[in-house]
């Protein structure tokens, strides 16, 4: 009987074993490798932005945009300068492609030459101590704050510090801050007290998306070096959309009836600045314009 068992064990468990046995040897199938695909510019796959205590999407770090907006915000070529025989290279734009969605800005007929006249003077100072001084020279040549949306596509980095109900933007270039608020209160009123070169702003998230509406401008910024302008009834409402660990998608819709037909944006990425202990350094510029602003009234600090 025992012998009966046995045999029947080794009939019905053979195969089994054998089929195993063969399984083991053979080499695990292959499958096809993917290769990763091309980034495409402007496109970013879905991303789900880290976030704060208070579950906003995270932007603190220090940023920078890396498009050459601030010479102008249309298509451009590379230029010389201002001062070629002295400064050669040096002193030479380099050429780039523009941020205004469409291409075109819809500046009335009268707009559009004072636009141009802005451009044949911006290296034109005038030494008066009332606003005549604002009429001729890009406000950047002598180091007054840029305004927004030009601050954030100067060549220079700036830093977002975000807090439950404020958000402070901090800017290499002349020491620029702009206080973003995000709460509404008694404390802070709606419109601006007073204008001023960075504005007056606001802010709340619509989903990942910090929105920003800022008003109450200084009629004296310029949006680029080619004379861009606006008046002091410009209203800016920035998109700050995190899209990955290192890009922020920005966008700005410019509107302003004194100047433009219609309203018209622009857009590009901000890029995360990664070295290792990145941090904004000085650049007061007002030491660098003294002798340029003053003429004959510059004392030399030296002497």
């Amino acid at each position: 009987m025992k012998v009966t068992v046995l045999s029947l064990c080794l009939v019905v468990f053979a195969p089994i074993v054998v089929r195993a046995q063969t399984t083991a040897q053979q080499p695990p199938a292959r499958t096809a490798s993917v290769a990763p695909k091309m980034p495409t510019p402007g496109e970013f796959p879905p991303y789900k932005a880290p976030r704060t205590a208070d579950g906003k999407p995270d932007l603190n770090g220090i940023w920078q945009s890396f498009v050459t907006a601030d010479i102008s915000v249309q298509d451009h070529d590379a230029q010389p300068g201002p001062r070629p025989d002295i400064m050669g290279a040096y002193g030479a734009w380099p050429g780039g492609q523009g941020i205004v969605e469409g291409g075109e800005i819809p500046y009335k007929a009268e707009a559009l030459a004072q636009k141009k006249a802005n451009a044949e003077k911006r290296m034109v100072i005038n030494i008066t101590s009332d606003d005549r001084r604002h009429e001729t020279g890009d406000p950047e040549l002598k180091c007054y704050r840029p305004g927004i949306p030009r601050a954030n596509y100067e060549p220079f980095p700036f830093q977002i510090v975000q807090s439950t109900d404020n958000i402070i933007m901090v800017y290499e270039f002349e020491h620029a801050l702009r206080t973003i608020y995000m709460k509404e209160d008694k404390e802070t009123p709606k419109d601006a007290p007073a204008d001023s070169w960075m504005g007056w702003s606001h802010g709340h998230f619509e989903g990942d998306t910090l929105v920003v509406d800022s008003a109450g401008f200084v009629p004296w910024t310029w949006f680029d070096r080619a004379g861009d302008y606006h008046s002091d009834a410009l209203h800016v409402v920035e998109r700050y959309t995190l899209v990955s660990p290192y890009h922020i998608m920005y966008e700005a819709t410019i509107e302003d009836p004194n100047v433009f037909t219609r309203p018209w944006k622009v857009s590009f990425p901000l890029y995360r600045r990664m070295e290792k202990n990145i941090q904004l350094v000085d650049f007061d510029c007002v030491e660098f314009v003294e002798k340029m602003l003053y003429g004959p009234y510059y004392k030399d600090p030296g002497k």
